[in-house]
């Protein structure tokens, strides 16, 4: 009996000092382990969001209306998504960029940079974004030389130059490896926009550019010309800061609502449409009226854009796209005058007369004004602007008609991008005969409107070039 008290006696000891070591370890432990702070949550904690920009068209660069470029405004929103300030640091080439991300203060950096096998395996990438090309771009002349080339083979003897640390470096390296004779150099000096011009300039045969990258510039540089496109299509993606798997997760899943809610299809719209319309002869006749024929109505422009609040780059582009700066132009149709007006929309305004350049040019910045008042308050932002522009061209009661179609059809009948793929279904006779004003050439307001945006933007491309050039 003595022998059953000592063994209950000794476990219920041993249970004691258990209990007693599991109770204090509870007390002094904490119940939750503490959680360790993310990248993503920096971010928010500091309202910043810290991104190295190339400084280039295809990311960004300061316009006329501040920061702009598809990139920016692209991270732009992102930063606008998290609640926080984007904090800017530029760069001027891809190399630079590559080397100011890896900064530890760097969240982000985007410079078009294409996710090539090679840079898998050194960069931390995040969500692509974009598809491009590489493309061999040549100096124009050489067509009638008989020197431009229409394959690999026949860059043999060219001088081309690309940028240090690019894809393209490394696609002219892995072509010498294969045994293509290839007479190329590498330089960190210049960005590919610099050796664009150098082509269009014939400083240099060729050089390689992303496919979007040749879009953005090519109505800059006129004299440069695609040759042959290099590689397969390759992915465009941001560089995020090592460890940073939350801020990775949280940004594939805003850009994929973002995507979704047509907002990115809006920034590809904005950025990149008018590339399709690109009129290489019309373009360089643009050039040549903007030294002869602009600088006398130059400053009607700028006077008259301040009195409506209306840029006179946009005003500007509406008159080149209407008469090509021509105050007696006249059509088939009876419109007349710088801004192309109606007799009765001329009356409507007060212009008495529609050949002074003056008055058809206020009579224009007026009528565009009524316009943007009367396109439904549902339309927001730029895609008021450019219903209106539509409107000016077509009419407003077929651009209404396309909106009505538009939301038939199962699209946003608010948004431009939207609205551009249902206007020339107006000319098919299936859609016009159920609609209100019927039938339309619904394509030519498409047309209109992307040009009208090219040549704004060349204008202002062009005034920043000169503002630069007086200021050194």
């Amino acid at each position: 009996m003595d022998k059953y008290i000592k063994y209950v006696l000794v476990a219920f000891f041993a249970l004691s000092f258990f209990l007693f070591g599991w109770f204090s370890h509870s007390a002094y432990s904490p119940i939750h382990k503490l959680k360790t702070t993310t990248i993503l949550d920096k971010i928010k904690a500091n309202r910043t969001l810290n991104v190295v920009l190339l400084n280039a068209p295809s990311t960004y660069y300061i316009g006329a209306e501040g920061p702009q470029g598809f990139e920016y405004d692209l991270l732009h929103n992102y930063a606008k998504h998290l609640g926080v300030d984007l904090n800017i640091t530029h760069a001027n080439t891809i190399k630079e960029a590559i080397e100011l991300s890896k900064n530890p203060n760097i969240h982000i950096t985007s410079a078009s940079l294409s996710k090539t096998a090679e840079r898998d395996k050194i960069f931390n990438f995040g969500p692509s974004y974009f598809e491009v090309q590489e493309q061999v771009v040549c100096h124009r002349g050489m067509l009638n030389s008989g020197k431009f080339p229409r394959d690999i083979e026949h860059l043999a003897g060219l001088n081309i130059m690309v940028g240090e640390d690019t894809s393209y470096s490394q696609t002219i390296k892995s072509l010498q490896l294969d045994g293509y004779d290839i007479n190329a150099s590498f330089t960190s000096e210049y960005s590919t926009e610099e050796l664009l011009e150098k082509v269009a300039s014939n400083e240099i045969d060729c050089t390689i550019a992303d496919s979007n990258i040749y879009a953005l510039n090519l109505r800059y540089f006129t004299e440069m010309r695609l040759a042959f496109t290099i590689s397969e299509r390759e992915q465009l993606a941001w560089v995020l800061a090592p460890d940073s798997k939350e801020l990775e997760a949280d940004m594939y899943a805003w850009l994929n609502t973002f995507n979704q809610s047509g907002g990115l299809a809006q920034l590809k719209d904005h950025y990149y449409s008018y590339v399709l319309f690109f009129d290489y002869y019309n373009t360089k006749m643009f050039y040549k009226r903007i030294k002869s024929r602009l600088p006398k109505y130059k400053q009607d422009f700028i006077d008259i854009s301040a009195h409506y609040e209306i840029p006179w780059s946009l005003l500007a582009a509406i008159s080149y796209q209407e008469s090509h700066w021509n105050p007696k132009a006249k059509s088939f149709t009876g419109v007349r005058g710088m801004m192309m007006l109606t007799r009765n929309t001329a009356k409507l305004l007060g212009v008495k007369n529609r050949l002074d350049p003056k008055q058809s040019i206020d009579g224009g910045a007026r009528h565009l004004t009524n316009l943007m008042k009367l396109v439904p308050q549902e339309v927001q932002k730029e895609n008021r602007l450019k219903f209106a522009l539509a409107a000016y061209n077509i009419g407003l009661g077929h651009v209404m008609d396309a909106q009505r179609l538009a939301k038939k059809m199962g699209y946003n009948e608010n948004i431009w991008s939207d609205l551009k793929k249902v206007l020339p279904l107006l000319a098919q006779k299936k859609y016009y005969k159920t609609l209100k004003y019927g039938y339309a050439r619904g394509i030519e307001p498409v047309r209109y409107v992307e040009s009208i945006y090219d040549f704004k933007n060349i204008l202002e491309n062009i005034s920043e070039e000169n503002r630069i050039t007086e200021e050194e």
